[in-house]
């Protein structure tokens, strides 16, 4: 048999169990923790462990490490994605166990996220522009930089072909994974990572947020500099800064000397709200393409 073959019949195998079943439906809401899917399932953590090597030696689930804790997930891509899709397509919609299992994990996630913030008049203007700039093109592998508690990942990744989050606090990152599972995202991933320094490959997002993080960071131009790294060819680049009346007009050109450092074009920023603006919001490109660069 040819090796496509051989996947297909590893992947049957793995499934021919009730509790991988009930794994890949809890992976396929998003990513989830060991701890989560012991609590869920009722199982001891090595045996639940061996399930999960099983069905990641058959390539239905990856296995990532955030912090101190170990998660799982079935993957976005690859080259078993379309089987992947079919094969998650087969599992029934009205199984009681794969029910009571997504509640379960939904009301463990709930307590992580109990405290979420309320959104007020400002944030919803924020983000009003952002359902403005964006829905005219599709968003594509988007990458919110500094996504804190997820909010700007909720509010685009449901017209995105994946979305990563990434935030260098852990319990922002945990709190963002609680409310993405349970705004039913699961094409969402969140990820550790340094903004001037990255773990992605070059060109691998259509999209690129930097999502109020250049005020803070001591080498804007670097920062810029590793987002257009992750940019595709005919990507964009979304900036997002917070700011006060009085700093509006410095932070615009701050943007536009760091943009023109990186070798981008910059929109003009956007003040958000116009009154009393708290945010500025403006989107880059790259001035030159690779093509034209060489």
């Amino acid at each position: 048999m040819n090796t496509a073959s051989e996947q297909l019949i590893a992947q049957f195998k793995a499934l021919a169990d009730p509790v991988r079943l009930r794994l890949l439906a809890l992976c396929a809401h998003g990513e989830c923790s060991v701890s989560e899917l012991t609590t869920v399932l009722g199982q001891s953590q090595p045996r639940i462990s061996q399930h999960l090597k099983t069905l990641g030696d058959a390539g239905l689930v990856e296995r990532f490490r955030d912090g101190h804790f170990v998660y799982y997930r079935v993957p976005q891509r690859g080259d078993r994605a379309a089987t992947r899709r079919r094969l998650l397509g087969l599992l029934p919609a009205d199984e009681p166990d794969f029910a009571r299992d997504a509640e379960k994990l939904r009301a463990i996630r709930g307590t992580v996220s109990a405290d979420a913030d309320e959104v007020g008049s400002d944030d919803r203007a924020l983000y009003r522009a952002l359902v403005e700039l964006t829905v005219a093109r599709p968003l594509g592998d988007l990458i919110d930089i500094g996504c804190g508690h997820g909010s700007l990942l909720k509010l685009l990744a449901s017209r995105a072909q994946r979305a990563v989050g990434v935030d260098i606090n852990a319990d922002a990152r945990r709190f963002a994974r609680a409310e993405l599972l349970l705004a039913g995202l699961p094409n969402c991933t969140l990820r550790q990572g340094d903004m001037h320094a990255l773990p992605f490959s070059d060109g691998e997002f259509d999209t690129v947020i930097l999502d109020d993080v250049l005020t803070e960071a001591n080498r804007p131009v670097d920062a810029i500099l590793e987002a257009k790294r992750l940019l595709r060819q005919g990507g964009h680049l979304l900036l997002l800064v917070s700011t006060s009346s009085a700093e509006t007009n410095e932070l615009s050109k701050a943007l536009a000397k760091w943009c023109h450092a990186g070798d981008l074009r910059l929109s003009s920023p956007r003040a958000i709200p116009v009154k009393n603006p708290r945010w500025l919001l403006a989107v880059a490109t790259r001035a030159t393409t690779d093509a034209a660069a060489a």
